[in-house]
Formats: structure tokens, C-alpha cells, sequence
């Protein structure tokens, strides 16, 4: 999740909001790729999820990124709570999972290499300390009475008011993982146009990174869990948003949403003011019960825009939210993905025939879907494994178009990137496919084998 943003001057017009969106636009020559990926951290010798602080914690390994790599300390009233180098961040998530935000980078052989330069710096210090790291969407057997605290203002506020709106909020907050990618459009129409592509085809990516079938030690019935989880967490601020797909559709059709989103807190001078369930509506009319008589500024805003978690959600980029964290190879696979659909005007178009004629309730469907069967999974006449194949085939030819040459030219372009979904598309077995099998059969139901046999 995202560090307290700054900068801004204070807000006097709704059309601020729009325009602070619309400053994202960029021409298609500055488009970049950023990318997310959360793992759980675990002590080797008890299996246990890591405390912030201690010789095997979070502490230590960000400790050990910092003084042997060169980051930056993000300090929250007095403790580490992430770093910065580059254009990129490592952060913490509420149950001590480490994500790396990645810098905004020109193709996918880039950000792959920060991928692997992240988790191989990662593992050096993990091993020293005695320290492992996996990914999983969805921690396998820790219940959510183990699971630590991490020392974040913003993270009490959240958890305390989970239970209020939802069941599953805390289990996402404290035991789930993602990747994501971010990425760039250069208009409000292609904003609107990969807006609608990235919530249809969300589901796809669902089932093709389905990494999540194990809860407190056993199957959970899901191929997904993670997915499930977000169904039943926060009606207000979750979902596929039908309202993308209507007429009239645009940046200030975002704000009008995001502006009924209730709010979570307002941050001032390094702490996390309480404004949970309130209105941002009131906040720009001086009203807000919180700090009444006071408006918001531009980060007030930049901030609320970070507690609204659909599908895909805009911010100055888009960002794909649909997919469970996984093994190493797939860290690369996800944006790969995503820019061969988004990045080509062809493959952008052909995306937008494949889901056009999808009305909301299909949308909806293919996303319980997902969660439940992967590949698997069908709706109506819509065939998960066929539309996964057909979407692998519309992101190759975009990758293909784009051309981005890696290792000084000796690869043609990104394409590559893409053959650990196409090797599932081929099978119909998606990362949790295997897992289960490994489960029923030579794991014979001992489940700490996974950390043994998937970590990083």
C-alpha cells in the first residue's frame, strides 16, 4: 500500500480533482511500465510469519537493503517503515508482507531486471538472518492471530474499521499478496478505453495467476482465495464499477465516484488523523467532523485515491489489481501481459472486441469465476480457457508490434515474457492447480513442504 503522498497546494474546485487525474495524461513515447509485488516473509526454523523488529524480522531485512544497497529510510514516527532509491520504493504491507514498488520503467526487459536484482538482494540478506520469503496470493496456514502488526499509522485506522464494512478486510489486509503493473494513457479517451479493458479482462488475469488455495493449513474450495477475499471486503470501494462502461465516462465520472468513497483518515504533520467513514464531499466544504473549518489539499486528495481498491483503479496511471502474487518467473509475466494489451493501438482494439459486448452482470460473473475454477471456470457461453488464450494472443502481437529489444538486441522484443501463461493456457493448470496437486499427492497433505518447495 501507498506511502503518505506530498506536495499540492490546497483544493478550491471540483474541477481540481479532474484535472489532477488528467495530468497523468502522457504522449505514447513517455508511456513506462511500473511494477508491484508483494511475499510473505517467514522465520526458517518455525515456519511463523516475521515480527517487525528482531535478528529474523522485517526490520532486519530493510535494515540490510538499506545499508548494503544504497536505499533511502521512510521513517514513521521513529521506526523504519520503507525504503527509496531510484524512482522505486520498499514498503510494508499490514501483516509485514514486503512489496517492491517498482521504478517507471521503459519495457519489460527493464523491469524484469529490477525484479531480479530485488529479490536476489532480498534473498542475500534473508539467508543471513535466517529468514525465508515465498510467493503465495494467500498465506497457506497462519491464521490471523499470528500474523504481526506492522508499526503504520494508516494500518491500525484500516483494521479497526474492516469489521465494520465488510468480513474479509482484515484477512486481505494481514494475509494476502498481489503484482501489479501500472501503466500510462494519453488522453482521457484512451484512459476510458483501457479502463474498460482492464476491468473486462481482470478476471483473465485472475485465473491466470490463480495462486491461493490454501487457508489455515487446507484447501479453501478456491483456486483464488485471495479474489474471494476481495468480494467481501468493502462494497463501497471494491469491484468491476459498471459505471466505466457508460455513456458519458471520464475523469470527472472518477471523481464523482471516488468523492462517495468514505474516506479512511487525513494525514498532518507525520500522523494519521482518524476520518474513517467520512465524506471527502465535506472535506472540500470545510466540514469534515475530523478537522472541521479546514480543506483539503492536492495530497489530501492524492491520498484518498489510494484507499479505493476496484479492479483496476486510475490515480495520474492505471493500475491492474486482479492477480495473486506467485512465483518468480511470473513477476515478469503479469506486466508483460498487461503492456501487450495496452500498449499497441492493433491490440488495444482487438482487446475492446473481445469484451465489448459483455454486459455488467457477465463482467461480475467472470470474476466469481475466476476465483473459484481459474482456467477452468465458465459463464454462460464464455469459456475461461479460450478467452485466456485469445487475450495471450492479442498481448503477443502487441508485444510483437511494440519491438522493445533486451539483451543489447539479441532479443527481439517481450514476447518471451509471456510463456509461463502460455505454458497454462496449454496445460489448463494455473500456479494453484499445481499446488493442489502437490498437496493430494507427494506432499500427502503437509502443507510446510510449500515453504520448502516455493519459496524464493
Amino acid at each position: 500500500m501507498s506511502i503518505p503522498q506530498s506536495g499540492g497546494g490546497p483544493i478550491e474546485s471540483f474541477h481540481q480533482l479532474a484535472e489532477y487525474l488528467e495530468a497523468g495524461n502522457k504522449p505514447k513515447d513517455d508511456w513506462r511500465i511500473g511494477t508491484e509485488h508483494e511475499k510473505f516473509g517467514y522465520c526458517k526454523d518455525t515456519l511463523n510469519p516475521l515480527p517487525y523488529a528482531g535478528p529474523r524480522s522485517i526490520l532486519a531485512v530493510l535494515e540490510g537493503l538499506r545499508d548494503r544497497h544504497g536505499w533511502t529510510p521512510v521513517m514513521e514516527a521513529g521506526n523504519l517503515i520503507g525504503l527509496e532509491k531510484d524512482g522505486a520504493n520498499v514498503s510494508l504491507e499490514p501483516g509485514g508482507q514486503l512489496e517492491l514498488s517498482g521504478a517507471p520503467l521503459e519495457s519489460i526487459h527493464q523491469t524484469c531486471d529490477e525484479v531480479n536484482t530485488h529479490l536476489n538482494d532480498v534473498k542475500h540478506i534473508a539467508d543471513e538472518v535466517g529468514v525465508g520469503f515465498i510467493g503465495l496470493g494467500a498465506a497457506p496456514i497462519w491464521t490471523h492471530e499470528q500474523m504481526p502488526v506492522m508499526p503504520k499509522g494508516r494500518y491500525k485506522l484500516m483494521t479497526d474499521y474492516m469489521d465494520r464494512v465488510g468480513t474479509m478486510g482484515k484477512t486481505m489486509m494481514y494475509r494476502t499478496c498481489t503484482v501489479q503493473v501500472n501503466l500510462d494513457f494519453s488522453s482521457e479517451a484512451d484512459m476510458v478505453k483501457k479502463f474498460r479493458v482492464a476491468l473486462a479482462l481482470q478476471p483473465v488475469a485472475t485465473a491466470l495467476f490463480a495462486n491461493s488455495p490454501f487457508l489455515e493449513g487446507k484447501p479453501n474450495g478456491m483456486k483464488s482465495w485471495r479474489a474471494n477475499v476481495w468480494r467481501h471486503l468493502d462494497d463501497a470501494r471494491t469491484g468491476m464499477l459498471p459505471f466505466v462502461f457508460e455513456d458519458g465516462m471520464g475523469y470527472e465520472r472518477y471523481v464523482d465516484y471516488a468523492l462517495d468513497v468514505p474516506m479512511y483518515f487525513v494525514y498532518r504533520d507525520g500522523k494519521y488523523i482518524d476520518a474513517l467513514g467520512q465524506s471527502f464531499r465535506d472535506f472540500m466544504a470545510g466540514k469534515l467532523p475530523a478537522l472541521p473549518g479546514e480543506t483539503p489539499t492536492l495530497s489530501d486528495w492524492a491520498d484518498h485515491l489510494t484507499t479505493i481498491f476496484p479492479e483496476a483503479r486510475i490515480k495520474k496511471f492505471m493500475e491492474m489489481r486482479g492477480a495473486d502474487g506467485g512465483p518468480w518467473r511470473r513477476l515478469c509475466a503479469l506486466p508483460a501481459f498487461w503492456t501487450g494489451l495496452m500498449y499497441d493501438q492493433t491490440a488495444l482494439d482487438a482487446a475492446w472486441d473481445l469484451v465489448k459486448d459483455w454486459d455488467a452482470e457477465t463482467r461480475e460473473a467472470l470474476r466469481v469465476a475466476a476465483g473459484k475454477d481459474a482456467l477452468q471456470a465458465h459463464v454462460g457461453n464464455l469459456n475461461m480457457r479460450a478467452l485466456a488464450a485469445r487475450a495471450l494472443e492479442i498481448s503477443r502481437e502487441g508485444l510483437k508490434a511494440r519491438a522493445k529489444p533486451g539483451a543489447g538486441g539479441m532479443i527481439p522484443d517481450e514476447r518471451h515474457f509471456l510463456h509461463a501463461l502460455e505454458d497454462s493456457v496449454e496445460s489448463g493448470k494455473v500456479p494453484a492447480d499445481e499446488l493442489l496437486d502437490k498437496y493430494h499427492g507427494e506432499w500427502n497433505g503437509d502443507l510446510t513442504r510449500i515453504y520448502k518447495e516455493f519459496s524464493y
